[in-house]
């Protein structure tokens, strides 16, 4: 693995007339940052952006590793829609970014993370016979696979029940460590327990949040974990009205 650096945006988004959002964000190298603030602000767009996707919009300013080399071939990314190819197998989803670069996968790795994501018994299946959740896990066990210096998870366990959702995000806690996430979530809950930074993103801009002295991962039922918790849902809700 590449060293994992930091990343800086900033800058301003348009969409035709209209004005986005105007951004400073920093994410720090080699930590987890959660992206939280109310729908529609453009928390995927900033995801779009640092990928060089097509974003609907116009986008003045600068986006650049903290490094000085470039972003690109270095990341590997969640959408919020699982992207499965459809023909291939479960399996055959996780592999596919190895097989098109021409490398062989590791075969091993791959059915090992589809251990660990609970989907062994349904490797050789196509995706149209999993549930959504059964679905999100196997895009998360492809995203794990590709084992890339920076991970960007754009909502990565909405799908899952409460139980499972912990276990995931324990899982990729332990995977990635070491690597720079930008995780975006609608959770607070999810924020407090495994961000080092949590940064909010309203139509005025984004600007970080504090996170407990704790160091992530942290337990769920932990004080301080509940306190940056409700703290951060009550200003959420309020940024939102």
């Amino acid at each position: 693995m590449n060293t994992s650096p930091g990343i800086t945006l900033r800058g301003q988004h348009r969409i035709g007339d209209r004005v986005l959002f105007n951004a400073d964000l920093h994410i720090p190298g080699a930590q987890w940052t959660c992206l939280l603030g109310p729908s529609g602000v453009g928390k995927s767009t900033i995801l779009r952006l640092i990928l060089d996707l097509e974003t609907g919009g116009d986008f003045n300013g600068s986006i650049a590793a903290t490094d000085g080399m470039p972003l690109a071939g270095r990341i590997s990314y969640m959408a919020q829609s699982d992207l499965l190819l459809p023909w291939l197998s479960v399996l055959d989803n996780v592999c596919i970014g190895a097989r098109l670069r021409g490398v062989a996968p590791d075969a091993d790795r791959a059915c090992d993370l589809l251990r660990r994501v609970g989907l062994s018994d349904h490797s050789g299946q196509k995706p149209a016979s999993l549930s959504g959740g059964m679905r999100q896990r196997a895009a998360l066990a492809r995203t794990l696979f590709e084992d890339r210096p920076i991970v960007f998870l754009d909502e990565p366990f909405s799908a899952l029940d409460a139980g499972t959702r912990a276990d995931m995000q324990e899982l990729a806690a332990e995977v990635l460590g070491g690597r720079t996430v930008l995780l975006i979530t609608h959770d607070p809950a999810e924020a407090a327990r495994l961000a080092d930074q949590i940064t909010v993103m309203s139509a005025q801009g984004t600007q970080n949040w504090p996170t407990p002295e704790t160091a992530a991962l942290r337990e769920i039922n932990a004080a301080e974990t509940l306190a940056c918790q409700a703290r951060l849902l009550s200003y959420l809700r309020g940024i939102a009205a």
